[in-house]
């Protein structure tokens, strides 16, 4: 069973200090962008079988595999909120403790860092969005990763600069996976807006659409290919 759903003091304070940025910001519009990153802005090969690609890299940091690890890799082992993200580690934390497996302390986390080491391609049209984007305002990477060190590895390998973003707002980092709403609001909140003037560009109806629920503007690769967006972003900037 989950936990409770409903905001914990730290979001409704969060969305305190948001409804208070928007009455200040109420006599001029701002315009910020935040980007998906994995299928939208690169592409990043993945394990095909990511339990067994854990369990190679826990067996090099000497950690005893149990043989049923394919179970218990794909068992729910952390009791969290709707929306929230569990960190991989704490997952195969939780997955090696439930079969009695003790290992090394940080040998989880290594492991799974080792297993998601991809090679990344910067998709077409992708750095010409980005530049688009930054001549309207703040830009940001808003991500779904439970992979810590996953959405910086992936950057360095990119065409991408580190530059080229105001703010990385990932769910690892966070704690909440979109489409929920906390974290759509961080993302705005990093880029010094309200939620309601941040357009968001993703290749997931359901994920990246989130940003519809907090009143911001969904731009989904379905409807507006990257080779679009500069286009779109200028309609929706004269609009604004």
């Amino acid at each position: 069973m989950r936990r409770d759903s409903s905001p914990t003091p730290f979001v409704q304070c969060r969305r305190l200090r948001i409804a208070t940025l928007k009455s200040a910001c109420a006599s001029y519009n701002i315009v910020a962008v935040s980007f998906d990153l994995f299928g939208t802005l690169v592409t990043a090969d993945r394990p095909a079988d990511p339990a067994a690609a854990v369990a190679t890299e826990l067996e090099k940091r000497d950690v005893a595999v149990p043989n049923d690890w394919a179970d218990a890799y794909t068992e729910a082992h952390v009791d969290a909120p709707d929306g929230a993200e569990v960190p991989l580690p704490a997952h195969v934390s939780r997955a090696l403790a439930s079969r009695g497996v003790d290992y090394e302390h940080n040998a989880a986390r290594r492991a799974v860092v080792a297993a998601f080491d991809p090679t990344v391609e910067t998709r077409p049209g992708a750095l010409e969005a980005v530049a688009a984007a930054r001549e309207h305002g703040p830009v940001a990477i808003c991500s779904n990763c439970s992979v810590p060190e996953l959405v910086g590895r992936t950057l360095v390998r990119s065409d991408f600069e580190r530059d080229d973003f105001d703010a990385i707002v990932t769910s690892v980092g966070c704690g909440w996976r979109k489409p929920a709403l906390e974290i759509f609001e961080l993302t705005a909140e990093e880029l010094g807006v309200v939620p309601d003037e941040l357009i968001h560009v993703g290749d997931d109806p359901h994920a990246d659409g989130g940003i519809e629920a907090v009143g911001g503007t969904a731009l989904l690769l379905e409807e507006t290919p990257l080779a679009d967006v500069p286009a779109r972003l200028a309609t929706l900037a004269a609009q604004s």
